[in-house]
């Protein structure tokens, strides 16, 4: 007998429908599997065998081909097993065939029977929402995740093989998964640290205020224990909250990562630091089963890099496509995978070798020479699409033992930088585009208009820092967020020199 069951199979972050086919026939007894399976699914042919059996049911001992349409489509992963199993008790008899489409089932089995979570349900959920199906069957623990997505979908969570089968011959009821959204999506229970327990550092914290309200990039430059680490930490306590949409965005990146952990969403926006020694596959993504990488982790997020020259210069250039892009597209021989990566990269770096160069607290051993190979590590195409370079001075005795309660709460200025972005948003309505780090040169042309002497500024500017394209387009971007910060409609003089300031590190090192 010849049985259906639809599933899903999961490339990059999206879910594709797949037919598994099944096919009992009189003959020696064989289970084969075919439709491009890659090693986990070929391999579940004995978990299966062994799942019924320990449910209590009779494994067919006869000829059995298991097909998964579309056959030129890869299919990875573990969430197979369910489906096949269904399948074959249907083809079986034991089961009756479940309506045509209207049922998509995913899971993983154990040897004895029980269903196990998989990566990638709430992208499986997603789909199916959008192609009208009417309900999905999932293991318990992906329950909640699934459900997130539409309350027009039935999610059905199963703990047990022998649970969905009685399910399907309707000798049990399964009740639709809920979950309340809005307790899930409740940004009065997040916390974030605070910039308040941060001593002094007024400029950094501005100029962290400025990047925050225009999505813009940063690199932090100082001596040890200047505070760079604990400053970016705080960043993310002055983003914006994440909207339920770009929270499920990021939330299937997590899910298909297998990062998700006990809570079924993302609501958080996230900080990512990977350490310096990260390979190219970590840091951008990749591996024989392509998984996403650290700037994929940190989509709508802040990616952290500390040591900044400290990482591999040839790791640091894959930067370039997803920070103008906000994509990164991983090529393989069978298939080419996007993941998104829209993210904010917060980069901090000493000054030199010994990081005290410029300093006058502590003398700095370094040559001119040292200090321009130290900085030679990052490129200038990298230079260049960061936006604001903020030096981070150490931190002044009384600043750190009088400055208790005196510091600025986040709150205060996540405030100002929600007020920024909305000014951002009706301006940029139905552009595409959600903030002024990612407006294009048309963008900048009709929305960042200089006066007569902000030109002359920026000339002048651009003659003595010998400044390219990119680097004059950021300073503009960074202008345009700082007027929007004191809700201006035109940038001033004043925002431009304040924005001109930001790009230390096109300044020449001087003679030591």
């Amino acid at each position: 007998m010849l049985a259906k069951v639809f599933t899903f199979t999961i490339v990059g972050i999206d879910a594709y429908p797949v037919e598994v086919e099944v096919d009992i026939s009189p003959g020696m007894p064989q289970f084969n599997i075919v439709g491009l399976p890659d090693n986990v699914v070929k391999e579940s042919k004995e978990r299966i065998r062994s799942a019924i059996r320990n449910s209590g049911y009779d494994f067919p001992m006869e000829r059995i081909t298991v097909n998964l349409a579309p056959a030129q489509l890869k299919k990875e992963g573990a969430g197979f097993d369910l489906p096949i199993a269904i399948g074959i008790l249907t083809a079986a008899e034991v089961i009756p065939p479940p309506p045509m489409n209207s049922l998509f089932v995913a899971g993983e089995l154990s040897l004895d029977g029980y269903v196990k979570p998989i990566y990638g349900a709430l992208s499986m959920a997603v789909r199916a929402a959008q192609d009208k199906v009417q309900a999905i069957m999932v293991p318990e623990g992906n329950a909640s995740e699934s459900a997130l997505v539409d309350d027009h979908l039935a999610v059905y969570p199963v703990k047990h093989l022998r649970d969905a089968v009685m399910f399907l011959v309707g000798k049990r009821d399964i009740a639709p998964h809920r979950v309340d959204k809005a307790k899930v999506f409740d940004h009065t229970l997040m916390t974030y640290l605070d910039f308040s327990d941060v001593r002094g550092q007024h400029h950094a914290k501005r100029g962290l205020e400025i990047a925050a309200a225009g999505g813009h990039n940063v690199l932090m430059v100082g001596p040890p224990g200047a505070g760079k680490t604990m400053l970016a930490q705080r960043l993310p306590g002055i983003l914006p909250p994440l909207t339920f949409e770009e929270a499920l965005e990021t939330t299937r990146i997590y899910s298909v990562a297998g990062l998700l952990g006990d809570s079924p969403m993302v609501v958080t926006r996230p900080y990512r630091s990977p350490h310096h020694s990260i390979s190219y596959a970590g840091l951008i993504g990749g591996g024989s089963v392509p998984k996403p990488g650290e700037v994929s982790l940190a989509h709508n997020g802040v990616l952290f890099l500390d040591e900044f020259p400290e990482f591999s210069r040839n790791v640091l250039e894959l930067l370039r496509q997803p920070m103008e892009d906000g994509k990164v597209t991983i090529a393989r021989a069978t298939t080419t995978i996007t993941y998104p990566a829209r993210f904010m990269l917060v980069a901090a770096m000493n000054p030199c070798p010994c990081g005290y160069f410029g300093y006058s607290h502590k003398a700095c051993t370094c040559s001119a020479n040292q200090v321009a190979k130290y900085r030679s590590r990052i490129s200038g195409p990298i230079i260049d699409r960061i936006d604001i370079h903020i030096d981070v001075p150490a931190v002044e005795y009384d600043d750190l033992v009088d400055g208790r309660g005196a510091e600025e709460s986040s709150e205060s200025i996540r405030e100002r930088v929600i007020r920024a972005r909305e000014i951002q948003l009706r301006r940029l309505k139905g552009t595409g585009i959600f903030c002024n780090a990612a407006l294009t040169a048309s963008h900048i042309d009709a929305f960042c208009n200089l006066s007569p002497s902000s030109k002359k500024l920026m000339k002048e500017a651009l003659k003595q820092l010998g400044l390219s394209a990119r680097a004059y387009h950021r300073i503009l971007k960074v202008a345009r967020t700082i007027a929007d910060l004191e809700g201006k409609d035109e940038i001033q003089d004043h925002h431009l020199f304040e924005a001109i300031q930001y790009r230390s590190m096109d300044r020449k090192i001087p003679s030591v």
